[in-house]
């Protein structure tokens, strides 16, 4: 059973949005792979292949890669490689998993196996009665947060499904990006929400669920919201390029547009944000516009952190064992698997630099050491919690709405909305865990 799999910490550079260049000095091979942002194919390579290779040593006893990483310095993301290049292989102090967490974890991962991959598909390529009747709701403030639980809804995007992910959202059973479909994502945070609250784990939006999901929940879903003038300053960058020579260059790795940054601040997908607000220009201070009301912080610290990698899924949990928050994460993919150990957070660093090192793989031209600045669109977003196998984290991304669709490197890849609610709940010590 899942539950009694053997546990894994699976942590390596992420597929398209790999870790920082801290290098683990026992293993001198490195991983090639496409410059591909979201996918691509990687093979190990002998040392001798490679550019920076310790067969080039200069006088000094260093290589030019070497001397190039010397000159980055001082910046954040050396200082992170310095902190993850002491930490090796440290012994696992945590307590062991209780029956308790495995029973939370082995219902929660009975309903994901059963979830099909593409759920919005529509069955048979003819849509349910509900959807073809829905078709037309409008999408106005007073209809969202009226919005309420109707049996047989079928696949689709409806006020009530986004309704449900906001509160999903609150309850920290996240649905990642909130953009109204009752997509994979979305079905994993209720399995998870029911499990938390002790239902039976369906993954089904049935009335007791809903019920509990609004149970309590006294302020709107949805809400106005006024531009200002922050919001049209930025800082913005007028685009991000691939090239990572080139992301190097740039003062920092900022949002491009002001509906990618109101997305991220509300946990949107940001082509729903603009659904909802189709006459919105997002250019004027003083324009209202309907966004989410989302959640506050967790109330209590995480002691143990569970990354599942078949689930695609990240499961928090307190001291007593109490599963309290989920996230749908990005994490390895068959080419490039997590290592395989139990971990501690090591430290955490909110804006992180990326420090990319060919040793670790090559992106695109690049064969050496570049510093990429701190910004949402940062190849690790803007949060890296740093672990104690050197190089691997639990992250952010640029890419949210791909967040559980596509393959990474072995990093735990989440929004990062969902990193940043996590890393204020964490503290170095904490035991992270990988299942297969």
């Amino acid at each position: 059973m899942f539950a009694r799999s053997a546990l894994t910490i699976a942590l390596a550079l992420c597929l398209s949005q790999p870790a920082f260049s801290a290098e683990d000095n026992t293993d001198k091979s490195v991983k090639i792979t496409t410059g591909n942002s979201t996918a691509g194919s990687n093979r190990t390579t002998d040392k001798n292949t490679v550019v920076a290779s310790n067969d080039n040593l200069n006088a000094a006893g260093q290589n030019s890669a070497e001397q190039d990483e010397q000159r980055l310095k001082p910046t954040l993301v050396n200082q992170m490689s310095d902190i993850n290049s002491a930490s090796g292989n440290e012994p696992d102090t945590s307590k062991p998993v209780t029956a308790q967490t495995e029973r939370a974890l082995e219902k929660a991962q009975a309903v994901v196996e059963t979830l099909p991959e593409n759920p919005t598909d529509p069955v048979n390529g003819a849509a349910s009665k509900a959807s073809q009747e829905k078709s037309v709701e409008e999408w106005t403030l007073d209809g969202l947060n009226n919005a309420n639980w109707v049996s047989d809804l079928g696949k689709g995007q409806f006020t009530e499904y986004a309704k449900a992910q906001v509160l999903l959202n609150r309850h920290h059973a996240s649905p990642g990006v909130i953009d109204g479909i009752s997509g994979k994502n979305m079905l994993k945070a209720i399995s998870a929400f029911q499990v938390m609250n002790g239902l039976p784990a369906t993954g089904a939006l049935d009335t007791q669920t809903w019920d509990l999901l609004s149970a309590g929940q006294s302020n709107d879903v949805f809400q106005n919201y006024t531009i200002t003038q922050q919001d049209i300053d930025g800082p913005y960058a007028a685009s991000i390029p691939h090239d990572y020579a080139e992301q190097a260059k740039m003062k920092g790795l900022y949002y491009t547009r002001v509906t990618e940054m109101l997305g991220e601040r509300f946990h949107m997908d940001e082509n729903f944000l603009k659904k909802l607000n189709p006459e919105a220009t997002f250019a004027k201070v003083g324009e209202t516009i309907i966004v989410t009301n989302t959640r506050e912080d967790l109330s209590d610290p995480v002691a143990l952190i569970i990354a599942h990698k078949g689930a695609k899924q990240v499961y928090a949990f307190d001291s007593n064992n109490k599963m309290v928050a989920t996230y749908p994460a990005t994490i390895g993919s068959t080419d490039t698997p997590s290592p395989k150990g139990t971990y501690q957070v090591k430290a955490i660093a909110p804006n992180p630099w990326y420090g990319y090192n060919p040793k670790n793989f090559v992106q695109g031209k690049n064969m050496k050491p570049l510093s990429l600045p701190p910004g949402p669109n940062n190849p690790v977003g803007n949060m890296w919690i740093a672990l104690t196998k050197p190089s691997f984290g639990i992250h952010g991304t640029p890419e949210p709405s791909l967040i559980s669709k596509t393959a990474s490197h072995g990093c735990i890849r989440l929004t990062n909305w969902d990193a940043n609610a996590l890393s204020k709940r964490v503290k170095p010590g904490v035991t992270v865990r990988f299942l297969e």
